[in-house]
C-alpha cells in the first residue's frame, strides 16, 4: 500500500467495495515485523513529535502525543516482555480490523497503535462523519508516512472510509485474524452478525456506564485551592467528548454523612461551574432543552430529592438513594448525585456494563475491597480523578497487549532425547 498524502491516505470504499479485497491482499503480502521492532518505535516517536507540534492546544491530541512518548513505549515493551515465559512466546496475530466509534475522535489511533506495536498489520475503518480533530490526525499521519523511513508501517496499514455497508464489512472481516468493534450495543450486534474466519478472534467494546466516588471528609478537608484542583480533574474526566466517552462519569457518589455530603456537593459543583466558565465550555440551546427534559423525566423515574441547574452546561439530579439509572443519557454535563455511608454500599448495584470508577480520597485497600465485593459483575477500571479518559493497555477487562498477540508454546526436547 502506498499512502503519501492526506488525500491518498484514506481509501473511500463507499463507491468501490471490491477494493476491500485488494487492500487486504496487499497488506497481507507486506513483510511482517516483530513486536516492538525498532522501525515501529521510530515511527511512533516521529508521529508523537509531529502530532505534539500540530495539536494546537487540543487536549485529546496533546494527551495522545504524550501517550506515545518514548518512555511510555519503552514501559509498554518491558510489560510485553514480562508476559512471556520460558515456555511461551508472544507473536502477532496477523491482520487486525478496527471499527472505532464516531463519537470519540482518538480511539482509532490508540487501538491501531497497540496492535501495531505488537507487530500486526491493520485495517482501520473511519466513519463518514468527518471531524476536524480526525482530519488533523490524518494530515499529520500522511506527512509521517510519506517518509520512506516508515515504509514498513505504510505498507502494513490501511485507513478506509465507508458507511453502514455490510458488504464492505464482510469483505474486510473475511480476511482478518482479529476484529475490534468499538461502539454502542446496536453497532456491536449488527457487526457481530457478519462472519469471521473460523480461526479469527473478536474484541467488542459496547455501551458502558461510568461513575465517580468522593470521600466527603477528604474533600471537605482540602484547602480551597486543592478543591479547585479536584474540580479541574473532574472536568477533564467528564467534559472531554461532551461526556460521551464510555469512561466519563455520569453519577457521583459521596461517601459520608448525608448533611456534610450535601455541603460538599454544593461546594464541588459550584467549583465545577467556575471551571466551565474559565474553559469557555458551552452547549447549545437544543442540548439545554434535552437536559431539561431529562431532568423532568428523572423526577418521574427515580426517587429524586431535587434537581439543580447551573446553566445549560451543568445539571445535577440528587437521588435519595441508590437506584438503577437506565435509558438514554444526554451527556454534556448531566450528573446524578447520591450519598452512601461506605464505599462497599455501592457493590450490590454494580452491573456488567459499569466500566470506570474514578475516585478521590480512597486508598488501594478500600478499592480492592470494593472489587472483591463486586466479584466480576462490573467495573473494569478504578482510576484517580483526572485519569478516567487516559487510555491504557487494560481496557474493559482486556489486556490489549495480550489480546492483540498469539501465544506460542515451546517445549524443548529432553536432555536424553537431544
Amino acid at each position: 500500500m502506498t499512502a503519501t498524502t492526506a488525500k491518498t491516505l484514506v481509501v473511500d470504499l463507499a463507491e468501490a467495495p471490491q477494493r476491500a479485497d485488494e487492500i487486504t491482499e496487499a497488506i497481507q503480502r507486506a513483510p511482517a515485523t516483530e513486536p516492538f521492532a525498532d522501525s515501529i518505535l521510530a515511527f511512533c516517536a516521529d508521529f508523537s513529535r509531529r502530532l505534539g507540534r500540530a495539536s494546537r492546544g487540543i487536549p485529546e491530541l496533546t494527551a495522545l502525543a504524550f501517550w506515545m512518548r518514548k518512555s511510555e513505549l519503552m514501559r509498554l515493551q518491558e510489560q510485553f516482555l514480562l508476559l512471556q515465559t520460558r515456555e511461551t512466546l508472544l507473536v502477532p496475530r496477523g491482520t487486525v480490523l478496527h471499527i472505532p466509534p464516531a463519537n470519540v475522535d482518538t480511539i482509532f489511533i490508540y487501538s491501531w497503535l497497540l496492535s501495531l506495536l505488537v507487530g500486526n498489520k491493520n485495517v482501520i475503518r473511519l466513519s463518514t462523519r468527518r471531524s476536524p480533530t480526525v482530519d488533523l490526525i490524518l494530515d499529520v499521519m500522511a506527512d509521517v508516512l510519506a517518509d520512506d523511513a516508515h515504509a514498513d508501517v505504510r505498507e502494513q496499514t490501511a485507513f478506509v472510509r465507508y458507511g453502514h455497508q455490510n458488504d464492505v464489512t464482510a469483505r474486510l472481516s473475511a480476511r482478518c485474524d482479529v476484529r475490534v468493534i468499538w461502539g454502542g450495543d446496536t453497532t456491536v450486534r449488527k457487526i457481530r452478525a457478519t462472519p469471521l474466519p473460523p480461526h479469527a478472534t473478536e474484541l467488542t467494546f459496547p455501551d458502558r456506564f461510568s461513575m465517580a466516588v468522593i470521600r466527603t471528609k477528604a474533600y471537605l478537608g482540602l484547602a480551597a485551592e486543592r478543591r479547585h484542583d479536584v474540580a479541574e480533574s473532574f472536568f477533564n474526566d467528564a467534559y472531554w467528548f461532551d461526556q460521551a466517552g464510555c469512561s466519563s462519569p455520569r453519577i457521583v457518589h459521596w461517601i459520608g454523612e448525608a448533611k456534610t455530603s450535601r455541603e460538599a456537593s454544593a461546594d464541588f459543583y459550584g467549583r465545577v461551574r467556575s471551571v466551565l466558565a474559565r474553559r469557555n465550555y458551552a452547549v447549545d440551546t437544543a442540548m439545554g432543552i434535552r437536559k431539561m427534559i431529562f431532568g423532568y423525566q428523572a423526577v418521574l423515574d427515580h426517587p429524586v430529592n431535587r434537581v439543580e441547574t447551573y446553566g445549560n452546561e451543568l445539571k445535577v439530579v440528587e437521588l435519595r438513594g441508590l437506584d438503577p439509572v437506565e435509558g438514554t443519557f444526554p451527556g454534556a454535563g448531566t450528573f446524578f448525585d447520591v450519598t452512601l455511608g461506605q464505599l462497599t454500599d455501592l457493590a450490590p448495584t454494580i452491573r456488567r456494563r459499569d466500566q470506570t470508577l474514578s475516585h478521590f480520597g480512597f486508598g488501594a485497600d478500600e478499592l480492592r475491597a470494593l472489587a472483591v465485593a463486586v466479584n466480576g459483575r462490573g467495573i473494569d477500571r478504578m482510576v484517580p480523578f483526572g485519569q478516567a479518559l487516559t487510555f491504557n493497555r487494560y481496557w474493559d477487562g482486556h489486556d490489549l497487549l495480550q489480546s492483540f498477540s498469539r501465544r506460542v508454546f515451546i517445549e524443548p526436547a529432553s536432555e536424553e532425547a537431544r
